[in-house]
């Protein structure tokens, strides 16, 4: 089986990021419970492996406007000179598994992401973009950005520089995150879909390692 996430080492705020105020609510005194017993309380699965299902194309989105966000994300994205690489689900995740993947100056990997399932229609669309970076000697791995309003939850690894820039457009969007990563020096190049995934794996990899040393993961079961 897959580690699991303990919810019971997460901060509340942390919490309330990934479950939503509600459903965070009616868990706290289960989780509460397990931290005064210093026992885990079991969360998502965490896969150290994605796996990118590759979907054919076709009119995404659950509703009308998410179809119409989509759209627009895409089409942005094609204005900007982004590379187009195709659709994936995501099953690892544990929201927004639809990714539509995107290459930006051979160093980027973009992918708009949303949800087909009716319980994750409510968030909008939102774009990522991650640059791992040749040399790491400021300390820093990987670059993320995101425009999704929602706080990383768990926090990112140390070694992640991570932002939330909502309300950007898809060209600004592009230009705020290569800035960000310039900062740290020279990002690995892109060329390929296995090049998308593998920067989307490393940036997974940083995460589930510092979320180990923090005492999140526990053995599945």
């Amino acid at each position: 089986m897959p580690p699991r996430l303990n919810l019971a080492a997460l901060t509340g705020e942390e919490l309330e990021a990934l479950l939503g105020p509600g459903q965070t609510q009616r868990l706290l005194p289960d989780i509460s419970a397990a931290r005064l017993a210093t026992r885990p309380y079991p969360g998502p699965t965490l896969p150290e492996a994605l796996t990118f299902e590759a979907l054919q194309e076709r009119d995404w989105g659950g509703t009308q406007d998410v179809t119409r966000r989509l759209r627009a994300l895409r089409a942005d994205l094609d204005a900007a000179g982004a590379v187009p690489l195709g659709v994936y689900y995501v099953p690892a995740l544990p929201e927004a598994r639809h990714q539509s993947a995107h290459l930006d100056h051979q160093d980027t990997a973009v992918a708009v992401r949303w949800s087909e399932t009716p319980e994750g229609q409510e968030g909008a669309p939102f774009l990522q973009a991650v640059s791992l970076l040749r040399d790491r000697a400021s300390g820093i791995a990987a670059v993320l950005t995101s425009t999704s309003p929602m706080p990383f939850a768990p926090t990112l690894s140390e070694e992640v520089d991570g932002a939330q820039l909502p309300t950007l457009g898809a060209a600004e969007f592009l230009a705020a995150h290569r800035a960000r990563s310039a900062r740290h020096g020279r990002a690995v190049k892109l060329s390929t879909e296995a090049d998308w995934q593998r920067a989307w794996q490393a940036l997974r990899a940083l995460n589930l390692s510092a979320w180990q040393r923090r005492g999140l993961v526990i053995d599945g079961a």
